[in-house]
């Protein structure tokens, strides 16, 4: 009986992680504007990775050592894909030309949970109905609608793009597919290892963003709300979210927690809208139920291979 528990269990772990995600954009903004893009993020990962790491060793102890011990494969291979992601998302939020556009840049992270899918065919060697390319279409469809929500119209996206406004936009899916590629990764390397080395990625991707502070320097203003977010983001949607999601993708329904996901875009947009008081327009709102419509069609194109 207890055992038929577990899938239950750690599954409602990712989907814990899913709603703690959800406030990750707005609030990685709003730091942003404060902090500076590298000084918010190198901040909020290293205090993450520094709790997390305490945390585990505190809990059991020889943790740390165990972390160690991971399959090579596993760390270096999902250790690069967790960095990558952190420092292209910050990036992409920080880079944001005004909140509107944050919007859109989150919607366009929020493809992973499509690509999870698409990449767990050849990495987990899960089976696709022909649907699949239906779902991706949609979501991209729904992409496309965001990146022109704030246009004049569509036609003038292309020349704004040449323009230079399409790095937070290339960065946001180099973000998306980094966290899909990490997600079937840590399933297939690290599905049966003992121990999570989530706490030491968030503190290698809190010293890299750090590194990067250094080379940029950046202006910060402190305030006490600045003081609370970054107590926040540090600890809820890094450390907590991370570790939840790790447990998630690995001893889960991998399948069932990345088409969960699905909720993420319009969660993400609703809880930015209102932190960063932004008024989404209908073609946000249209691109958010078209990403998550497309995740729903995607999974139920997928079936688990036994």
């Amino acid at each position: 009986m207890k055992t038929d528990l577990l899938p239950t269990r750690y599954t409602l772990a990712g989907v814990a992680a899913i709603l703690l995600w959800g406030t990750t954009i707005a609030f990685s903004r709003s730091l942003t504007e404060r902090l500076g893009t590298l000084t918010a993020a190198a901040l909020i990962y290293t205090l993450a990775g520094v709790v997390g790491l305490a945390a585990a060793e505190a809990q059991a102890r020889g943790s740390l050592a165990r972390m160690v011990r991971l399959r090579p494969a596993f760390l270096w291979g999902c250790g690069g894909l967790f960095v990558l992601y952190m420092v292209a998302l910050y990036a992409a939020v920080g880079m944001a030309e005004n909140r509107a556009q944050v919007l859109a840049v989150g919607l366009i992270n929020y493809l992973w949970p499509g690509l999870s899918l698409l990449f767990s065919i050849p990495i987990l060697k899960q089976r696709a109905k022909p649907w699949l390319a239906l779902g991706l279409g949609l979501s991209l469809v729904g992409v496309w609608l965001a990146m022109t929500a704030g246009t004049d119209a569509a036609g003038q996206l292309l020349p704004a793009l040449f323009g230079g406004a399409a790095l937070p936009y290339l960065l946001a899916l180099v973000a998306a597919v980094a966290w899909s590629l990490y997600s079937n990764f840590n399933r297939r390397w690290g599905g049966q290892e003992d121990g999570s080395a989530v706490p030491a990625f968030l503190l290698v991707s809190g010293l890299v963003l750090g590194v990067l502070r250094l080379i940029s320097p950046e202006s910060s203003e402190w305030t006490l709300s600045a003081v609370f977010e970054l107590a926040y983001m540090a600890i809820f949607p890094a450390m907590l979210a991370y570790i939840l999601w790790d447990l998630a993708v690995r001893k889960g329904n991998l399948i069932l927690v990345a088409s969960l996901s699905y909720l993420t875009p319009l969660l993400s947009t609703l809880v930015s809208s209102l932190v960063l008081r932004v008024a989404p327009g209908v073609g946000l709102w249209a691109g958010a139920v078209l990403v998550a419509a497309g995740a729903v069609i995607s999974k139920l194109s997928l079936t688990e291979s036994n």
